[in-house]
Order: C-alpha cells, then sequence, then structure tokens
C-alpha cells in the first residue's frame, strides 16, 4: 500500500525569515492525519533567508537529523559543539536529557535550504550526543546509508531501530531497495523528479509504505530522495 503526500498539500507557515513546509503536524499546523509515520515524527522542507535563524531553544528526547540542500546552516548546541553546515552534509543530535542550540543562516544575504527530521527515540533520558557526516562528494546511482541503529556502514548510530538512506541520481538511474517484513517506508524526493514504482513524484512529494516488499525508484531528473526504512 502506498499513500501519496503531495508537497503542495503539507502544512505551511511563512515568517518572512523562515519558509517552510511541514509534512506532519508542527507548530501551528495541525493535521490530525498526518502526526508522523510510524517514528518519523517531523519532516520540515525549511528556506532560512540571510541573516535569518532559530535563537538558542531547548530539545529532549527527539533523534534530530539535518541536511543541507543549498547554503550554510550555522549550528552552536550547549554540549559545546560550533559547526557551519554545507550542502551535502548531515548534522545529528540526541537530545536525550536535554540540549539547547541554535541555528542561523551562515549568510547574510544567501537563503538556506535544508530538511529537519525529527525520529521518536526508543527510550527516554538518552545521554545527548552529536554527530555529522558529508555525502557532498556521494557516488550516484545508489543508496547511502545516513543514520541506522547500529551505526553499520559508517552511518550514524542512533536511539531507533530506523534506517535512513540518501540517493543522489542523475535523469535515468534506478535505485531498488528491499522492505523487510513488519518494516514500513517513507520516501521524500528532496530534490528533481522521480517515479516511485510507477507513480510520478516531483520535489516535497513523499510517499509512505506499508506491505511494499521492492521499492523502485527512477529519476525523471537529477533528484536528490531520502527513504526511511522504519520498524
Amino acid at each position: 500500500m502506498m499513500t501519496i503526500r503531495k508537497s503542495e498539500d503539507r502544512g505551511y507557515a511563512n515568517h518572512g525569515w523562515l519558509n517552510a513546509r511541514h509534512s506532519f503536524s508542527f507548530a501551528g499546523y495541525h493535521d490530525p492525519a498526518w502526526m508522523g509515520f510510524r517514528t518519523l515524527r517531523v519532516l520540515n522542507d525549511d528556506i532560512i533567508a540571510g541573516g535569518g535563524g532559530f535563537g538558542t531553544h531547548p530539545h529532549r528526547d527527539m533523534e534530530i537529523i539535518t541536511y543541507i540542500l543549498s547554503g550554510a546552516l550555522e549550528h552552536r548546541d550547549s554540549m559545546g559543539n560550533g559547526r557551519v553546515i554545507r550542502p551535502g552534509e548531515v548534522q545529528y543530535m540526541a537530545a536525550g536529557t536535554g540540549v539547547q542550540h541554535s541555528e542561523f543562516n551562515h549568510s547574510p544575504t544567501e537563503p538556506a535550504h535544508l530538511l529537519q527530521i525529527w525520529i521518536v527515540p526508543d527510550r527516554k533520558n538518552a545521554k545527548p550526543a552529536y554527530a555529522e557526516r558529508s555525502f557532498a562528494k556521494a557516488s550516484t546511482g545508489r543508496w547511502h546509508l545516513v543514520a541506522s541503529k547500529t551505526g553499520r556502514e559508517q552511518s550514524i548510530g542512533i536511539n531507533q531501530d530506523a534506517d535512513v538512506y540518501l540517493a543522489k541520481l542523475e535523469a535515468g538511474d534506478s535505485v531498488k531497495h528491499q522492505l523487510a517484513s513488519g518494516r514500513h517506508g517513507w520516501v521524500q524526493v528532496a530534490e528533481g523528479e522521480i517515479t516511485l514504482n510507477g507513480e510520478n513524484l516531483k520535489a516535497g512529494d513523499a510517499a509512505a509504505l506499508s506491505e511494499t516488499p521492492e521499492l523502485t525508484v527512477k529519476a525523471r531528473s537529477a533528484a536528490q530522495v531520502l527513504l526511511f526504512d522504519l520498524n
């Protein structure tokens, strides 16, 4: 079974400095039909204007992953981390018992485009943690494991039985993924256009999949796609 979540049907917020699309209920956007998918709780498609950003604020008991599509994001947190995250880089923060952080566009003029992802952890009060990986030079035409419960294949280890994959595709590329019995998939098109099991999807579109043993993604144009393999 596949349920399509079209880009234009997502929640929308324009704060002047922030233009955000919400796949799931978040902040002032509430839709009881879209409160999350399995352990995937937040997937925000954010464009932060030059000089804009989120001041210091707290989080706890959440696995937070940020993927930069364009521009640069400056991060600081109460664990002592300070870093500018650039296109193709993934940042991970386990909020656990509690952290505070800020995120600002590193440029005073150019926008920054990113995906902000929250996954519900498998336990509360975990020790806060921070990690980064760069996929800026990742090869095209294949899945790259970004995050996993065990940190296998040099992925970021997270506090949930969830595998997060990234594929960078050129037009005509095709990639497949097998969902084990009892597993569920969320496919998010970050950039470009694809077909997913024959359904056309464009940037911002997504699909929730259950009882679907195999996923086939074919690129209709240059594209970036995220896949969440969830319990």
